[in-house]
């Protein structure tokens, strides 16, 4: 017998994965399921995961390459934050949207990341935070302005409009 492809009724791959990795959060007592939404809980799995392989490649750059720090950092950056994009767009936020427009906005909100973290790790720096925990903070506000930005700029849904 001859496999045949998806049938019309199959779900496509990354949406089978996009549910098995968000579907835990369906178990959560009522109250917090009203606020952890599974795009949400899909955001920071991905994001910890996309940030592993960042460390990751960067460290690959640094052991095996003579790249200076700057290059090492923003090429594993770079790396991640694409796949980051790509997980999210097929596997958590499951868009079908032209994927031009979605990368131009992934890119001012790649833009906005940077300048959110140096802003608010300087700001708390110079208002006597040490350095650790006002990094940690700024990362804390980065989360949240990335996951709001893909969420409902990025990744929106559109409602069809009849012509």
């Amino acid at each position: 017998m001859i496999p045949q492809g998806p049938g019309p009724g199959t779900i496509p791959l990354p949406e089978r994965v996009g549910v098995w990795l968000t579907s835990w959060a369906d178990r959560l007592p009522f109250p917090l399921r009203r606020i952890v939404s599974r795009e949400l809980v899909g955001f920071a799995i991905l994001g910890g995961f996309t940030f592993a392989i960042d460390l990751v490649l960067l460290w690959l750059l640094r052991t095996y390459t003579a790249l200076p720090i700057p290059v090492a950092v923003s090429a594993s950056y770079l790396v991640a934050f694409g796949l980051n994009f790509l997980l999210n767009r097929t596997v958590n936020f499951r868009s079908h949207a032209p994927v031009g427009t979605q990368a131009v906005r992934y890119a001012l909100v790649v833009a906005g990341d940077y300048a959110f973290t140096v802003g608010i790790t300087w700001i708390l720096t110079r208002a006597g935070w040490d350095f650790r925990l006002a990094r940690i903070t700024a990362a804390a506000c980065v989360a949240l302005f990335t996951y709001t930005a893909a969420r409902w700029w990025v990744f929106r849904d559109r409602p069809v409009t009849p012509r």
